[in-house]
């Protein structure tokens, strides 16, 4: 799957997150989203590679990255916290600016980065994805019921880890290995087997739910706003438009304008269309 790539697994302290990482030119850090590992950008990491120095991680909790013990206000798998690990991983490679690419869960990852590294990123892409407290102010009947896995996920009083460990294929339902490429669906569902990544990906979700929303209610409040150039790449078949234009959303958060533009697939677009999300990504980067 990644031809040319080196693979490690970086010891950042509190964690050591699985990365691979190949390529020259300018940094591009590609982050996945849930439940997904690394391996979900194999397809677009490729058409990156010739033209920039091209880094994907697990996030931390997911796939062969570790996760610290609990802490309140799920605050070991905040967004904050992942931010600062794409930074020190980043800072070990020796890419001391970059760009950062970030899909689903993901999203969130790469927009705390730019938030609070700012010295630190070029350009911030998002996928599929919207600030937490945004959504969390929009709640109606209609995303309670599309969007419930937020709440079964974030439980803790009847853990979600119970039921999904109990039967994973129950629970997950992914796309055939010809159609995500057989090393990645054997990647996947290595992860989704193991009850330390379930835990992981659950408390990614009661993070969001506690200290990320805090983090960006706190942006706000202080006038924060992302300072580099942005972009939001929405999936043509998805609902991420479920509270009206996701750009109009974005655009209070970012100090310039949000360019904008729709990708021919499904949810998970490095997978579904990775030459529109290859072409979008070297363009809006000028590489």
């Amino acid at each position: 799957m990644f031809e040319g790539f080196r693979l490690e697994h970086v010891d950042l302290g509190d964690v050591t997150l699985r990365v691979r990482h190949g390529g020259s030119g300018w940094p591009v850090v590609l982050l996945h989203g849930h439940p997904r590992t690394h391996t979900t950008w194999h397809r677009v990491a490729r058409r990156l590679v010739g033209r920039c120095t091209t880094v994907v991680p697990d996030l931390r909790g997911y796939g062969g990255s570790s996760l610290p013990p609990d802490e309140a206000r799920h605050r070991q798998s905040s967004k904050r916290a992942m931010a600062q690990d794409v930074v020190q991983l980043m800072e070990r490679l020796g890419h001391h600016r970059f760009a950062v690419v970030g899909h689903d869960r993901g999203s969130l990852v790469a927009f705390r980065t730019a938030m609070d590294h700012p010295g630190q990123v070029s350009h911030l892409v998002v996928m599929d994805g919207l600030p937490v407290v945004e959504h969390l102010e929009r709640i109606d009947a209609d995303f309670a019921q599309a969007w419930w896995h937020w709440w079964f996920l974030g439980q803790t009083d009847k853990p979600a880890e119970r039921v999904i460990c109990a039967d994973p294929q129950s629970w997950y339902r992914t796309p055939p290995p010809q159609v995500m490429g057989e090393g990645n669906h054997d990647d996947l569902w290595a992860a989704l087997r193991d009850p330390d990544v379930v835990h992981g990906m659950c408390e990614d979700y009661r993070a969001g739910l506690h200290a990320d929303r805090e983090d960006e209610e706190a942006d706000r409040a202080e006038g924060r706003q992302v300072q580099c150039p942005a972009m939001l790449l929405e999936s043509a078949r998805d609902d991420l438009d479920i509270h009206g234009d996701p750009a109009a959303i974005w655009q209070p958060w970012l100090a310039r304008p949000v360019k904008h533009r729709v990708i021919d697939s499904g949810h998970h677009q490095a997978e579904e269309a990775p030459e529109q999300v290859a072409d979008a990504l070297l363009r809006f980067i000028d590489l």
